[in-house]
């Protein structure tokens, strides 16, 4: 399942980059969500975003019951933080998943009103003065106006982006760093318990050895 997020991912943001910088890739990309967008296409990309912030709904609440008996019995045993680091894992990339589709679809969106917004503004420009230049004028400027607006969300989304981006990759370097701890101490239960059973076994061995001079004794 984490491969698979990783994949996902991986290919958000790869789309995003795309969408990002004027390419020949960045037209086809722009037909394929075009294209997504029409029929059935929303309601199965809602369909899967629903699903998928439902299983990460369900990871969120597992690891406060996890903490929750973590608060309760005073202490954590490894099985239990293994899971933990599990559930983080996969609420973050969940939750990666839906903000970077989020994000492709708001660059999708405002990418097309752009365009839409650029071909109106040459149109205009392309009109005769029987139009009137005045009133032609007034809508260019309207226009520009429209597109700097554009312009400035499409700044500030790509700086949101970049911002989610590190916090994600903190977060699974903090995940990863978890789980070697959680292995470590699940190694060191291990050792404990094999020690605590070498224990027992010399301990009923030193029992049953003055039970067996006894017996010799009394024969």
């Amino acid at each position: 399942m984490f491969q698979l997020l990783f994949l996902v991912i991986f290919s958000e943001m790869a789309v995003i980059m795309v969408l990002s910088f004027k390419t020949p890739l960045r037209k086809l990309t722009l037909m394929v969500l075009d294209r997504v967008k029409r029929g059935r296409g929303p309601l199965m990309v809602k369909t899967v975003a629903a699903t998928i912030a439902v299983v990460m709904i369900s990871s969120v609440y597992s690891m406060m019951m996890i903490q929750k008996r973590w608060i309760d019995d005073g202490s954590a045993n490894p099985t239990e933080q293994i899971l933990m680091v599990k559930h983080l894992l996969e609420a973050t990339l969940m939750g990666g998943v839906l903000f970077l589709a989020l994000m492709i679809d708001r660059l999708h969106h405002y990418i097309r009103e752009l365009r839409i917004r650029r071909k109106s503004m040459e149109a205009i420009k392309k009109q005769g003065p029987e139009d009137g230049k005045s009133s032609g004028s007034e809508k260019v400027k309207a226009l520009e106006g429209e597109v700097t607006t554009l312009q400035a969300k499409l700044k500030q989304l790509e700086s949101d982006l970049e911002t989610k981006t590190k916090e994600m990759d903190a977060a699974e370097a903090n995940a990863v760093a978890l789980r070697k701890q959680s292995e470590g101490f699940l190694l060191e239960y291990d050792r404990l318990l094999e020690e605590n059973q070498n224990l027992r076994n010399q301990l009923e061995s030193l029992e049953q050895s003055p039970s067996r001079s006894g017996n010799k004794k009394n024969t």
